[in-house]
């Protein structure tokens, strides 16, 4: 099992609707998918569910069988992590819910990432919280694949989330706060991954499944880039081409003296237009826009856009398993 997360510290940049679209394209390839919904905005959980069913969890089921479920023993000093439900979107796809509390442990997470250093048992178990449920939660639905969503901040959530993934892929807008928010993950996976190893080193408790925090970045995709008249226009071009220079310098650690174009550099793993006029269609449908059929609204150029999709979404999940 692999567990991939898609982070940039720069929101709007479409990574949820990425994580959404790449999950069911693996499972379209028959692969078991599980998807992590960890940004406690649960914007993930809201494209995989009905507006019923998350009106039943979220305000008629007391017990909220979300992530949140997981950790209540641990927050509340009662126990260790409980077991997750899953929620089955498809016959490959399973779901574990996000949640807006999630965010009301970010202080008991971050106040226990410094008592690692002390070796102190509790505090690792509650680091590796998400890690041991997600793993959990991996082997009961038999997942290839977790693809985790995350906010995009650098909060002690996400610096728990992150160290336990084993490959982050970076969505990106082709703009000025893309990059900084690029060169930002660079600097702070380096020194995440730097005090974990040490934090590692000093656990007692060797029955506790640990994340080894060796975080491979996979490369990045841009998204919604624009397109006129077949060519990208400029203030595209601007942005777009420092995307491999920033990605090489800051987060594979590699001098580039001459500069790549985007669309040629190898760690650029897809360039993906928006599909403006299919995402309400997908939406109203309540699913990915490459498995829109005429039937839900996709006549014409419109159906050629999701043939079109399609093959870029393959490409790009073909592409994702090759670097793995």
């Amino acid at each position: 099992m692999k567990t991939i997360l898609f982070f940039n510290n720069k929101g709007g940049v479409g990574k949820t609707t990425l994580v959404y679209h790449i999950t069911y394209m693996l499972a379209e390839m028959n692969y078991r998918c599980l998807a992590v919904d960890l940004d406690p905005q649960a914007n993930l959980t809201s494209m995989f569910l009905t507006d019923e069913q998350l009106e039943n969890i979220y305000t008629v089921d007391t017990n909220r069988a979300t992530l949140l479920s997981g950790i209540k023993p641990l927050d509340r000093g009662i126990g260790d992590i409980a077991e997750v439900n899953i929620y089955p979107i498809s016959s490959n796809i399973g779901l574990l819910a996000g949640d807006l509390e999630l965010s009301l442990f970010e202080d008991k997470l971050s106040a226990n990432w410094s008592k690692c250093i002390d070796g102190d048992e509790a505090a690792f178990r509650i680091v590796s919280s998400f890690h041991r449920i997600i793993e959990n939660a991996a082997k009961r639905h038999n997942a290839d694949f977790c693809l985790i969503d995350v906010g995009p901040n650098f909060g002690a959530l996400n610096r728990a989330t992150i160290i336990a993934a084993d490959y982050v892929i970076v969505p990106m807008a082709a703009d000025l706060f893309s990059l900084q928010g690029l060169k930002n993950l660079g600097r702070r996976l380096d020194i995440w991954k730097t005090e974990w190893a040490d934090r590692i080193s000093r656990n007692k408790a060797k029955d506790i499944s640990l994340p080894n925090g060796a975080i491979k970045p996979l490369g990045y995709i841009v998204m919604q880039h624009g397109i006129k008249e077949s060519r990208p226009v400029l203030s595209y071009l601007k942005w777009a081409n420092r995307i491999p220079a920033v990605f090489k310098e800051y987060v594979l650690k590699i001098s580039s003296p001459t500069p790549e174009k985007v669309d040629i550099d190898k760690n650029c793993l897809a360039l993906l237009k928006h599909y403006h006029s299919l995402i309400p269609m997908a939406m109203e449908n309540r699913k990915p826009i490459f498995l829109l059929k005429p039937a839900d609204g996709a006549i014409g150029a419109h159906y050629n856009a999701v043939i079109k999709a399609y093959e870029d979404f393959k490409n790009l999940a073909v592409e994702i398993i090759s670097r793995m």
